[in-house]
């Protein structure tokens, strides 16, 4: 998606108005806090339609009853390298923390970790949970069920799959770590939501009418729409197996259980998700994999570009310089976004997003 266009917002003043809207509806303090830092990581990184965005959407889900503020998450510990967390309802972001310290618990242990997770939500930008791992000298990797069905099958004209991302971070030394988080759709459904919300044109690609398979570029319309899988058949293969290893090995929904949350404020999602911790130290010394890792992305880097190319970018190094740009200077928030929260603070009582 492309960079939110608006006045830079402080993270803090971010972090601090989704804290106080959580709470608002009954979250208690250290988890209103938590989804406050998870939801700002989207941001930071430039992943604009999976951090504050989508905040009015979880309140809402909240209010009606669609989402658990006081769940209490359960791991099972399945064997020495496995669990399954019971998110009881709550948020996703809480469910997938708790999935990734349990994962990186256990492959402190074992080497390997997969811990999969049911009865979440929507947890933002996959990206943030897969990077969780990096500190701890690992590969981290994750997938979801995403919260709708907006995807056929190659050739069907029903949405019967969703957008099911898939992010990987793998570390480095000097340069930054490679940190991949891709939809399986050609865009996720969030940035379709994002132009609409603007009032933009998509981009012809990016959807089809289900009634005709012709190209949908009016945002207004995407309600008629399917979003259109990554590389053809092989993106919608894709998203299939993502789903059943996030969603039915976890007795998650998938496929026609999946209930899309745009449309559903009340009912349970039961979200799944999976994650997966490596530790490098495990296969090679950390030092020598570092030191290599830095000569490849180097020599990819430095490689010869074609014609419209300015450079080669790798997967996670904007990540990097755009979270420490948006830490020092805020983050880029559209007005249509920045109205929508002054709203929201009116229907909550609490204060306006500091700008």
């Amino acid at each position: 998606m492309a960079e939110a266009k608006g006045a830079p917002v402080a993270a803090s003043a971010i972090a601090a108005f989704i804290k106080d809207a959580m709470m608002a509806v009954g979250m208690p303090d250290a988890d209103a806090a938590k989804v406050a830092e998870l939801m700002l990581e989207a941001d930071l990184a430039g992943a604009d339609a999976h951090g504050v965005f989508r905040l009015p959407q979880y309140v809402r889900r909240i209010k009606a009853g669609g989402v658990n503020p006081k769940a209490t998450i359960k791991v099972e510990k399945t064997a020495p390298a496995t669990a399954v967390v019971d998110g009881d309802n709550g948020m996703g972001h809480l469910v997938m923390q708790r999935a990734a310290d349990t994962a990186i618990a256990l492959a402190k242990d074992t080497g390997v970790a997969w811990v999969g997770a049911r009865r979440s939500n929507h947890a933002g930008a996959a990206g943030t949970y897969a990077a969780m791992a990096l500190p701890h000298n690992m590969v981290g990797i994750y997938s979801a069920v995403a919260n709708a069905n907006h995807m056929p099958a190659w050739g069907a004209a029903e949405s019967l799959l969703s957008t099911n991302p898939i992010a990987v971070a793998v570390p480095a030394g000097e340069e930054a770590p490679v940190v991949l988080d891709i939809a399986t759709t050609v865009v996720s459904y969030g940035t379709v939501k994002a132009y609409k919300l603007q009032g933009k044109e998509m981009p012809e690609g990016w959807m089809v009418s289900a009634k005709d398979g012709k190209p949908i570029t009016d945002s207004g319309k995407i309600a008629e729409g399917l979003l259109m899988p990554i590389g053809g058949h092989k993106g919608s293969g894709l998203a299939l197996v993502l789903g059943l290893l996030a969603g039915v090995l976890n007795g998650a929904a998938f496929g026609r259980e999946v209930v899309d949350f745009n449309a559903d404020d009340e009912s349970e999602c039961n979200t799944g998700h999976f994650i997966i911790a490596l530790d490098i130290s495990r296969f090679i010394p950390l030092d020598v994999f570092k030191a290599q890792m830095d000569r490849q992305l180097r020599d990819l880097k430095a490689s010869k570009v074609l014609p419209g190319f300015d450079a080669i970018r790798l997967p996670g190094e904007q990540r990097r310089t755009r979270r420490a740009e948006r830490l020092s200077k805020g983050v880029p928030v559209f007005p249509e976004v920045v109205a929508q929260l002054d709203k929201l603070a009116g229907e909550l009582k609490i204060k306006p997003l500091e700008r």
